[in-house]
Parts: C-alpha cells; sequence; structure tokens
C-alpha cells in the first residue's frame, strides 16, 4: 500500500488531500476492477447463463465473502449490499425497526450522529410514538461506557450509535456496549461508516445486530455501501423496495414470495460495477494490517496536534481522540475561509458542521475545520500544512 499505488497523486502532484472523512481517494486496482467490469464482462447478475454473466455471478458473490473476512460475521448471507450507510440506516429504521417498536419504547443516540444515523430516528418516532433519547457526551464531546449504562432503562430497546464519529473522531468501546445490549436485549446498531475503514471491527464478538458502512470511505466506489445484520434478524426485515432480482413468485392473485435473504433486499439491477470496485478496495485493505492503518493515522494526529500547537490563536475540539480525524478552529477567522485559504496552496480539508448539526449546539460553534488521515497520508504534508498556517494571519484580517 503505497502513494504510487494512487492515479490521482500522479495527475495532481501538488495535491494534499486531508479530507477521508468525507470521501477517499481510488487505488489503480479499484478503477480497474470496474472498468474491466464494463470494458470484458458488462452482465447483470443472476440472470444469465452466458459467460460474461457467469464471470460476474462469480465476482459480485465473490465480494460478500471478502465483507465477511472484514468485519467477521457470521456468514455472505449477513451482508446486503446497498447504496452507502444512510441507504443500509434507512433499511433497518424502516425494515425492521418499525416492524419491532411500540409507542413508548426508547431509542438511545447520541447528539454527536451523523444525521443519516439521527433522522430516520426522528422520522420513525413521529410514526410510531417512540421515545429518542441522548446519551450525555462528556466535556470533551466522547462518548463514555457510563454514560451509555446510565442512560438505559428497562424501556430501552434500541441503541444506535457510531464506532467512530465524523467530527470528534472518538472511538466508542462497541464490544462493551454490544455485551450490554446482548445482557439486557436491546437491538444494537454500529455505523461504521469512520471505523470500518480504518480499524479491525469483530462484528460477531461485538455482539452487533446490525453494522452499516460505506464503500467510497474504504477506497471503493461512490453508490456501494453495506448493510451486515444478524440472519436471524434479517430474516424478520421487510424489504424497502420490490421488483426484479428479489421475488421467487407472484401471480395474479395477488399472492408472491421473496427470496432468501440477503437477495431479497437488493431490488432491481444493483450497481455491479461498483460492488466489484468494492471487492478490489477490501482485498487492498486486507493486504495490509488495519490495526496498523489506526496506529499511523493516529501517530499522524498526534503530529498534527503537536505541530498545530505552535500557533498560538489555534482552538482544538478533540485532540486526545485516537482516531484519525481533528477538528479545530483558527480564532477570529471563519472556517469556510480557512478551508478556502487552505485550497489555494492546494490543501483539502472540510468546512462546516460535517452533517452533525445538533454536535454544533453541544460545542456552541457554528462549524469547525476537520483534518481527517488515511494511510496514504505524510507527516511532510502536515508540515506544509503547517507551514502554510502559520501565513495565515497575513491572510487574514482577524476579527476582534
Amino acid at each position: 500500500m503505497k502513494r504510487q499505488d494512487f492515479p490521482i497523486f500522479k495527475n495532481k502532484k501538488e495535491m494534499i488531500y486531508f479530507d477521508n472523512a468525507a470521501t477517499t481517494l481510488k487505488p489503480y486496482c479499484v478503477t480497474k476492477a470496474v472498468s474491466d467490469y464494463f470494458d470484458y464482462y458488462t452482465a447483470n447478475i443472476h440472470r444469465g447463463t452466458y459467460d460474461a454473466a457467469i464471470v460476474s455471478d462469480y465476482l459480485y458473490d465473490a465480494t460478500r465473502k471478502l465483507v465477511k473476512k472484514l468485519v467477521l460475521c457470521n456468514s455472505p448471507k449477513e451482508v446486503i449490499f446497498t447504496s452507502g450507510t444512510t441507504h443500509s440506516i434507512n433499511l433497518v429504521v424502516f425494515g425492521f425497526m418499525k416492524y419491532h417498536l411500540e409507542a413508548g419504547d426508547e431509542v438511545l443516540l447520541s447528539k454527536a450522529e451523523h444525521a443519516s444515523n439521527i433522522l430516520p430516528w426522528l422520522r420513525l418516532a413521529l410514526e410510531k410514538d417512540i421515545v429518542i433519547k441522548y446519551i450525555p457526551l462528556a466535556s470533551d464531546y466522547s462518548l463514555s461506557y457510563d454514560a451509555v449504562v446510565k442512560t438505559v432503562t428497562p424501556k430501552t430497546k434500541v441503541i444506535s450509535l457510531a464506532h467512530v464519529t465524523n467530527v470528534i473522531g472518538d472511538v466508542r468501546d462497541i464490544k462493551k456496549i454490544g455485551e450490554l445490549c446482548k445482557k439486557r436485549q436491546i437491538y444494537f446498531h454500529v455505523d461504521g461508516a469512520q471505523s470500518v475503514p480504518h480499524m479491525p471491527i469483530d462484528f460477531k464478538n461485538s455482539y452487533i445486530d446490525f453494522l452499516s458502512f460505506s464503500g467510497h470511505k474504504m477506497c471503493a466506489p461512490t453508490g456501494v455501501g453495506v448493510l451486515v445484520g444478524r440472519e436471524e434478524l434479517l430474516k424478520k426485515m421487510v424489504p424497502l423496495l420490490y421488483g426484479g432480482g428479489m421475488n421467487q413468485s407472484f401471480s395474479s392473485d395477488g399472492g408472491y414470495s421473496l427470496k432468501d435473504v440477503p437477495v431479497a433486499f437488493e431490488a432491481g439491477t444493483p450497481a455491479i460495477g461498483e460492488v466489484l470496485g468494492l471487492k478490489a478496495a477490501i482485498e487492498y485493505l486486507l493486504s495490509s494490517d488495519l490495526e496498523k492503518i489506526h496506529m499511523y493515522e493516529s501517530e499522524l494526529k498526534k503530529y498534527l496536534v503537536s505541530r498545530l500547537e505552535e500557533i498560538p490563536n489555534v482552538i482544538f475540539y478533540n485532540k486526545d481522540s485516537s482516531s484519525g480525524i481533528l477538528a479545530f478552529n483558527i480564532e477570529g477567522v471563519d472556517s469556510t475561509d480557512v478551508a478556502k485559504y487552505l485550497n489555494s496552496f492546494n490543501i483539502c480539508v472540510r468546512a462546516g458542521n460535517h452533517c452533525s448539526k445538533m454536535l454544533k449546539e453541544e460545542m456552541k460553534i457554528p462549524a469547525t475545520v476537520r483534518i481527517s488521515f488515511y494511510f496514504y497520508n505524510t507527516k511532510e504534508e502536515i508540515d506544509k500544512l503547517v507551514y502554510v498556517l502559520k501565513l495565515c494571519d497575513k491572510a487574514f484580517k482577524v476579527v476582534e
């Protein structure tokens, strides 16, 4: 795994990309896997008997086996392909929880969650009169296991949390939370969008019921994601979409039957090329050690913090979290202006509330600058960032 694997670094030699929590860059093996599908064996899946269709079938189904290997679930049958984390969470909420929650049941979230792990639950609360409760955050906006325990009541039926949050970057103890959920018979959904690409995850032994994540945040194409669910729960889930590919039979008398999981949840023609890109991305990531990736990103973040501390007007919001995500501001300068300024030096960062609008209420600030690392980032890139930021006073008239 090296920078030379990524065509964009050859095409944009001066670019420094620090927005990996939003999306990641794509290695050549991924873009080739997608183009090979379109160039050599374009075919629909699970329908044809000709050679191209057989190849597509094999590669598509092989991707489920790779997902199983990546997240350590029980079976490829527990792997559903979706369009991304948002789709996966909506499938959990409106395909399963809608039919297994009653009025007054409690769903525990946190205010640090991405919009995709809050809005579907808010909508379900309107439909089912369930109660949404927010687990209190610590002073550094992280979430502790003790806070989870204190918030759980006999009415708690669901806990839905990000493994790693996309602004603060705190790594939640999902194994302990999963053990609690198993003991208390609480459904446990994990948003793995910011964790699956960066660190090992053990679906089975963390007692997770549903795990959602996106391909594009782990070097795969946009438009493909995954929902991993315990098979016994998936068999009780209701599809959101109906159509070709997922039905076993239907007739004019109104009767119909669906195929078994996971195919029952993949109506129509799926994003086959994107799934094969996901296959290549997982193979690429598994060629390395995810724990080493996590440690390297944490090391980069510590180095970034130490360098930014040389600048007196930098305000940190999560410098002690163990992921590769850092949120900060420059005192008196709007975060968007900082991002635009850095862009003039070909440095890509994110500014805003990062789809976590409830968190900004907790933090009492309108927005932050966010830097998020991946394995292809370097300390030399950080040095250039800091050098440029030290010139910031000359670029902005600081607001008193």
